[in-house]
Parts: structure tokens; C-alpha cells; sequence
């Protein structure tokens, strides 16, 4: 079957099935080239054994992301011997920034390499496939289409509102990636989360490589206006607020957090390290001092605002009494909610090519250092909940635990802890009052009250 024109898409009534690895907002991408697909007439299957188009949508950030990737693509080429696949797609970040150099070459069992700015032309590069023709496509980033399938739980859904980053972390390969700060229209995301909405979503989670930034590009809007709309939509209960570059957390963001009754009570701030001298190394703009002012800020704004953060450790000649200093932060500050990642040597970015690069070992011991001490900072603040009656979105049943599980605003799904409690006739994606009575670690335990 092949198009009658080279302006024409023919619509196939095949299977398809997609792979999205990675971040939030590779999510978004891949519910957005879903949609585009189901227009052409892809139905969607959850077993690769019966896809006859198999997408993997990779991630690049780090060295082990690359790999997955890598992986991931090779155990799917097998399913065009073995399954009745008949092209194969690798889109995403690390096609973005590989496909020309060596992916093209080095994986033949490829038909086609997109990058990030090619999910709304997935239609028509799918006919050229069926043409014959093998494909690579990364031009510039752009953000057009608003539909998408949506693939979270009916209750919440992801919404990015922008492009890219105009910051230069010496660590980081984003920009190379994904390119500047491009802005989405205040009006198309509007549009959006009232679609989103119609779908079930009650919480709306703004994703973007930084949030803080959003408008910068266009003009008078900021953030704060962003938010002021959406709050403003009917069925939007939960607005959360992910990515947060910490130098750009303006008084007018924390009063926003502390005080708008849609605004979730939680911000992710990816503060990276804590001593200053790393963190002028990584190309950041904070300081201990003014990160350690900045939580006190937030928190004397509303008590209640949960602190997600992210750690690099073992960046190039970080010394063991960095780290002790990094660990001392934790246990100090307190934070709510932490990820930590060993450093990863990435070829294109500055600290590539720093002196005293940190082994293998010393950076995996770091890590569960930081590890084993968040976890007790988690204790004791869970411990603390204890009696305590606490709002919790319920999203689903533990069958191991036998207990029913949700999240509370100050947590974020998949990467956040949860609330497990034990109650009859609840429904997902509805509120109830949970009161406290037990730990598990990272998580709480307890009872429903209404």
C-alpha cells in the first residue's frame, strides 16, 4: 500500500506499539505521535509480538540512558524476525543527537531515526517507509499539535508548556538536544488542558526541561500567568509544578505555591550540590548560602510545601569532604523528597573534559551514602505524620500489600512515596481523608476517615 500522491497519507489499519523511555516530558512526545498515528489508522497493542510498526522513543541524558536505549532497540529488532513487525522507528533524544553520527551505520535493523521535532510529521514518514525509503529526520524542535493519547491514569495527565533550555550546565546535553526556550502559547495550552480535562485529568502536572523560564521567550506572560489561567478551568483541582530552575524561584513562584488553592503544595527544584565550589564548576548559579535562603523562603511562605530536589554526585574533583558536606545538607535542610545519580561523562559537554574525573566506585559508594542518609531523614519526617488526617488522590490497589495506595499533594507520581490504606468502595481518581497510624520507610500507612 502506498500513498497516491506525496501529499497524501494513506490511513493502515495496522497494530502499532510504542516504547517511551525517559522523562515526563518524552511522555508527552510520545502520547502526541500516538494521536498522530491513530489519525492514520494505528490501533495500539500492548504486545510487541503483534505490532506490526514498533516505535522506541529513547532518552540521552546519561551514559546508562543511552545504553537502555541501545539495549531496547536490539531486543525489539528481533520481533521483525520473530513477530510480524514491519518497520521499525527510533525517535527521541538520542536520535536527536546520534543518528547522523552513527546510528544511521551502526543499527541497519533501523527504518527510520526521528528526532524531537518530527512527532507531528510521523504520518507521512511512515508512507515514505512503505515506499522503501529509510529515513532520517531531525530538524529544529517544534511544538504544534496539542491532541494526544493519552497514556497516564484518567486522573492526571502531563502537560508541557515548553521547549529546550537557555541554560549551559557543564554537565548536561539538553540544549545541544532539545536547542533554546521555546515557549508554548498561553492559548494552545489552555486548549490543551481543557481537553485533558473532558479525558478525566484532575491534576495537571507542567512539565518542561525548566518552568520557570516559561515566557521569557514570548514576551509579558510568565509562569504565574500560565497558572492563573488553568486554575481557572473547570474540573482542574491539582496544579503541580515540576522543574523549577532554583536561582529563577521568584517571590511571586513561592507566593504562588504558598497560597493559590489549585497549586499543589510542592515544588521540584533540581539543585544538583550544595557546595559552591561544584556548583560554580556545573555552571549553576547558586550558592549554599543562597540555596539554603531559599528553602527558609519557601518554607516560611507556607509550611506545608513538600521539597523535591536532585543530586549529582562524584562530579569531576568533588572531594570526600564535598560530599560530607552534601550528606551534612541533607540532614540539616531536610528535604521532602530527593533523587540522587552518579555524574556521567558526556562527550559535547564541558565537564567532558575536567581534570580528576571520579571512579566508577567511588561514585556508586557515594551514592548510597546519600542514599542511607535521605532515608532517615524520611523516617523521621513520615514519623511525624503520625495522627495525622491527610488528603490522598486514590490511584490503585497493591495486590502484594492487599491495601489500596495514593498520593498526597506533596507527592508526585511514579518518582514520589505513597500513602497505602485500607478502605472498601473507593474510587480511583477521587479524594478521601486518610489518617496515619504506620511507616514503611518512604511510605505511609493508615486509615481512611471519609
Amino acid at each position: 500500500m502506498v500513498p497516491k500522491s506525496d501529499n497524501t497519507v494513506v490511513k493502515r489499519q495496522y497494530n502499532c506499539s510504542v516504547i517511551s523511555l525517559g522523562c515526563d516530558k518524552n511522555r508527552v512526545d510520545t502520547e502526541r505521535m500516538m494521536y498522530n498515528l491513530n489519525q492514520v489508522g494505528y490501533s495500539f497493542v500492548e504486545h510487541l509480538s503483534d505490532a506490526h510498526l514498533i516505535i522506541v522513543n529513547t532518552c540521552a541524558f546519561i551514559t546508562s540512558a543511552q545504553k537502555e536505549s541501545i539495549d531496547t532497540i536490539l531486543q525489539v529488532a528481533n520481533y521483525k524476525i520473530s513477530g510480524v513487525c514491519q518497520k521499525l522507528i527510533v525517535t527521541g533524544c538520542m536520535s536527536q543527537k546520534y543518528a547522523v553520527s552513527t546510528l544511521y551505520n551502526d543499527l541497519p535493523e533501523v527504518d527510520a531515526f526521528l528526532g524531537v521535532g518530527a512527532y507531528d510529521r510521523i504520518g507521512s514518514i511512515v508512507d515514505k517507509l512503505y515506499k522503501g525509503d529509510r529515513v532520517i529526520d531531525v530538524e529544529d524542535t517544534k511544538i504544534e499539535s496539542t491532541e494526544r493519547f493519552v497514556t497516564t491514569p484518567q486522573h492526571y495527565a502531563y502537560l508541557k508548556i515548553s521547549e529546550g533550555c537557555n541554560f549551559k550546565c557543564s554537565f548536561c546535553t539538553i540544549p545541544s538536544i532539545r536547542g533554546k526556550l521555546k515557549s508554548r502559547d498561553v492559548n494552545s495550552l489552555i486548549e490543551e488542558t481543557k481537553s485533558l480535562v473532558d479525558k478525566g485529568a484532575k491534576e495537571i502536572i507542567l512539565v518542561a526541561q525548566d518552568l520557570t523560564s516559561f515566557g521569557f521567550d514570548l514576551g509579558n506572560v510568565r509562569l504565574n500567568d500560565l497558572v492563573e489561567h488553568l486554575g481557572q478551568i473547570e474540573g482542574v483541582e491539582w496544579i503541580r509544578l515540576m522543574y523549577c530552575y532554583p536561582d529563577l524561584v521568584t517571590d511571586n513562584i513561592i507566593d504562588l505555591i504558598a497560597h493559590h488553592s489549585k497549586v499543589t503544595k510542592y515544588i521540584d527544584m533540581p539543585l544538583q550540590h550544595i557546595n559552591t565550589r561544584i556548583l560554580q564548576l556545573m555552571g549553576r548559579h547558586q550558592t549554599k548560602d543562597k540555596t539554603i535562603s531559599l528553602i527558609k523562603k519557601i518554607r516560611e511562605a507556607n509550611s506545608d510545601i513538600a521539597i523535591r530536589s536532585t543530586f549529582i554526585t562524584g562530579f569531576p574533583s568533588e572531594s570526600d569532604a564535598e560530599h560530607e558536606e552534601l550528606i551534612e545538607f541533607l540532614k540539616t535542610q531536610k528535604l521532602d523528597n530527593v533523587g540522587f545519580f552518579a555524574y556521567s561523562r558526556e562527550q559535547g559537554t564541558p565537564s567532558y573534559d575536567f581534570k580528576h574525573q571520579i571512579t566508577k566506585k567511588v561514585k556508586n559508594n557515594r551514592l548510597k551514602e546519600l542514599g542511607q542518609a535521605q532515608l532517615q531523614v524520611a523516617r523521621q519526617k513520615n514519623q511525624s505524620l503520625i495522627g495525622k488526617s491527610v488528603t490522598v488522590l486514590y490511584e490503585g490497589i497493591d495486590y502484594d500489600k492487599q491495601m489500596l495506595y495514593g498520593r498526597t499533594q506533596q507527592n508526585a507520581p511514579n518518582i514520589d512515596s505513597l500513602v497505602y490504606f485500607n478502605a472498601k468502595n473507593c474510587d480511583i481518581g477521587n479524594f478521601y481523608q486518610v489518617v496515619i497510624n504506620g511507616v514503611s520507610d518512604y511510605d505511609l500507612i493508615g486509615e481512611i476517615i471519609s
